[in-house]
């Protein structure tokens, strides 16, 4: 991936791909299969919900608190600087319910509070994913899915697919700094076809 974006907004870099990649998903919660990377901050805020979540919990998941979580390592993509990847138990993340369900979700909506209070950023994000300070797509879990995947001949793009998320993460101005830009680079890769004539439509000459 190249790192000369020329893009920045909140800090983040922004690779120009997630406008253009194509992408395709019937959401079965198959991309929580492989567990998530949470910042050590938010591993924290989820183990102070215990008491509330594992109730939640059905018999494919893992009511032991010490077994939720990885070792935790560094990693700069981190706001504190430390990743913690969720378990995978039963073959999903160890908060996937039986029904594909997330129950740190679930307890947002159970509490009638915003839906992604208590969900990680990784997974609000994802099929999207900030990698060495980049905002770029996750195609290397992408390719391992079957139900959430590159799809050329989808009609949204990835940008498309995730505005809310998105919103979320930027927040209104920043997502309308993004949607600028997201505008200024499309126009700009159609300036550079040949033979094709900037704001004169189809049909016409020049």
């Amino acid at each position: 991936m190249p790192e000369n974006f020329v893009k920045e907004i909140n800090g983040i870099k922004i690779d120009p791909i997630i406008f253009t990649f194509r992408f395709g998903c019937k959401c079965t919660g198959e991309c929580c299969h492989f567990g998530v990377y949470t910042d050590l901050k938010e591993s924290e805020k989820i183990l102070n919900l215990k008491e509330r979540l594992i109730p939640l919990m059905d018999e494919t998941q893992c009511k032991d608190t010490s077994k939720w979580f990885e070792p935790a390592e560094e990693d700069e993509d981190f706001d504190s600087g430390v990743a913690v990847g969720t378990e995978v138990i039963n073959d999903k993340c160890t908060f996937l319910d039986k029904d594909g369900l997330c129950i740190l979700q679930k307890l947002a909506m159970n509490e009638n509070s915003y839906k992604w209070k208590y969900k990680p950023l990784y997974c609000i994000l994802f099929p999207l994913v900030i990698f060495k300070g980049a905002l770029t797509v996750d195609d290397e879990h992408i390719e391992r899915l079957k139900t959430c995947n590159i799809n050329p001949q989808a009609e949204t793009s990835v940008f498309e697919a995730c505005r809310e998320e998105l919103l979320h993460f930027f927040g209104e101005r920043g997502f309308a700094e993004l949607e600028e830009y997201r505008k200024e680079y499309l126009y700009s890769q159609r300036a550079d076809k040949p033979g094709h004539s900037i704001g004169v439509p189809s049909g016409e000459a020049a």
